[in-house]
């Protein structure tokens, strides 16, 4: 019984695409299903990246592609789409892990002071440029919407097939200074719910994962002093709300990546999974 159980989660010869796929964390998913038989297509602006990931897995003997795709290009999208499906066929799965925050589309204090307005050491919302604004949520959110839309229609031919967007802890709660991203995200949130039940009955699941805090490189500008090497206030503070005590690792999205893309969640679709240290369930 335990065996046929275990089935359930098997992911062996499946294929799978991930944007940003050569960043730290959507990168270590494509490790990580390439070591349970998945394809991957590694998909990354920085083609040097994208290489690099695709290298390791197959050093490590795993079967992987790399493709160098700006998630805001529909041409570019289409033709990695074209390419994996010549390749090997249609994808199971999709993970739109393509984002991040700029330090151009940031505010450096968390409360508005009217003294600041015209100090230019000081940046406010009256501050951040719209091309800024733009580039982050576009990324984002409209990096998701693209990426699904060339993907998913696929799918659609074989009537199955499991979509997992990144979300994130301040798609609920907005984080103080980064507003793009939070917005971004907190539509990536909606979209998620949006299209699981648009594609509800095609055999499609759409669902998504809300990281917290994660020392990535992205993340480390708000959270280490540049100068000496040490945690800012922020990250502190930030500690201080995780339950867990700690950042978040890499591999500690992995077990919950694998249940959405796999038979054990099945019934599941249109939520967005917390994975944060108990961040999102703490308050004083």
């Amino acid at each position: 019984m335990a065996q046929d159980f275990l089935k359930i989660f098997d992911l062996k010869d499946k294929i799978a695409v991930i944007t940003g796929g050569g960043g730290d964390l959507c990168g270590n998913m494509a490790t990580a299903l390439s070591s349970l038989g998945v394809k991957v297509a590694v998909l990354d602006k920085d083609a040097v990246k994208a290489d690099k990931r695709k290298d390791a897995i197959s050093d490590a003997g795993g079967t992987a592609l790399a493709m160098a795709c700006d998630v805001l290009d529909h041409d570019q999208l289409k033709d990695c789409c074209d390419a994996v499906t010549r390749t090997w066929g249609a994808a199971d799965f999709l993970i739109n892990g393509a984002g991040g925050n700029d330090p151009a589309a940031t505010t450096s204090q968390d409360f508005f002071d009217p003294k600041h307005i015209d100090d230019d050491t000081v940046t406010t919302i009256f501050d951040l440029d719209l091309s800024d604004y733009r580039r982050v949520f576009d990324l984002n959110f409209l990096g998701t919407f693209l990426t699904t839309q060339i993907f998913s229609r696929p799918m659609m031919d074989k009537s199955s097939g499991s979509i997992v967007n990144m979300s994130s802890m301040t798609a609920d709660t907005p984080l103080t200074k980064v507003s793009a991203y939070s917005a971004a995200k907190a539509a990536v949130s909606n979209f998620t719910r949006w299209l699981a039940v648009h594609f509800a009955h095609t055999g499609v699941r759409v669902n998504a994962i809300a990281p917290g805090f994660f020392m990535t490189e992205q993340l480390r500008f708000l959270h280490v002093d540049q100068r000496t090497g040490q945690l800012s206030e922020r990250a502190r503070k930030v500690i201080d709300r995780t339950p867990m005590g700690r950042y978040g690792e890499p591999d500690d999205l992995i077990g919950v990546l694998v249940w959405l893309l796999s038979d054990a969640s099945r019934f599941v679709t249109g939520i967005v999974v917390p994975v944060d240290g108990g961040f999102s369930a703490y308050t004083v």
